[in-house]
């Protein structure tokens, strides 16, 4: 049986908070000393409560006493370097769920525009996009004959690579014939996705929905000006 989720946020009630306070306090205590013993390091604890009149420490009065001593014999650029409070723990936990955030949301762009793309292909009306729309499929477009060009490059590098290996008996395609070659089945590829597009967006209209009127609603100004700075920052 799986562990119900706690709630972080200050237990009201006092006998539950005090309940929580013994087990938790025992917990770390615990941890500590198994921190120290797996890895040989040196740690210490000091904890106030307003249960107890006098602090719990860990191991003993002398074992404080000494590792404080150690930390402040550094510097004090050395001292805060990796400290944190709860206020700038949940500013970076904050940046660093935006960043994936962002990330995320760039990725579904993409998808989308590259559906919009296809569906261009397949003969569907583009009017309904707005400007932002259009400088983001233009970019994706953009990105997707440069990667077609350097495929035709490489396939024209390997065409005229094998011919010089080939036998004298053997006919040898040029890089030219290569290249065609390789054009032609970038060609079929494409065709072929596009009648599945079109086939696709066939039974959707034969089912009752679709047509030139099945768009992303891309119109949504927060989401367009969010993507168009992460395409064209």
């Amino acid at each position: 049986m799986t562990r119900k989720k706690v709630k972080l946020q200050y237990i009201s009630n006092d006998s539950a908070r005090k309940a929580t306070f013994k087990k938790r306090k025992k917990g770390l205590m615990k941890k500590v000393s198994e921190l120290t013993t797996l890895c040989g390091i040196e740690a210490c604890a000091i904890i106030y409560s307003p249960y107890d009149s006098h602090p719990e420490i860990w191991p003993s009065q002398a074992g404080v006493q000494r590792v404080l001593s150690r930390f402040k014999k550094l510097p004090e650029m050395e001292q805060s370097k990796k400290m944190v409070n709860q206020e700038s723990f949940l500013r970076q936990r904050i940046a660093k769920s935006n960043e994936q955030l962002k990330k995320q949301s760039k990725e579904n762009r993409e998808k989308e525009m590259t559906l919009v793309m296809f569906q261009g292909l397949t003969g569907k009306s583009l009017l309904s996009l707005n400007m932002m729309d259009l400088n983001d499929l233009g970019w994706l477009i953009e990105q997707n004959l440069k990667d077609i060009n350097k495929r035709v490059d490489l396939l024209s590098k390997s065409g005229s690579h094998n011919s010089q290996v080939l036998q004298s008996s053997m006919v040898a395609p040029t890089p030219d014939v290569a290249v065609d070659r390789a054009v032609m089945g970038m060609e079929t590829n494409m065709q072929r996705q596009q009648q599945w597009f079109s086939d696709m967006m066939n039974s959707h209209e034969q089912m009752g929905f679709g047509g030139d009127d099945m768009m992303f609603p891309f119109g949504d100004g927060n989401h367009n000006n969010l993507w168009s700075n992460a395409f064209f920052p």
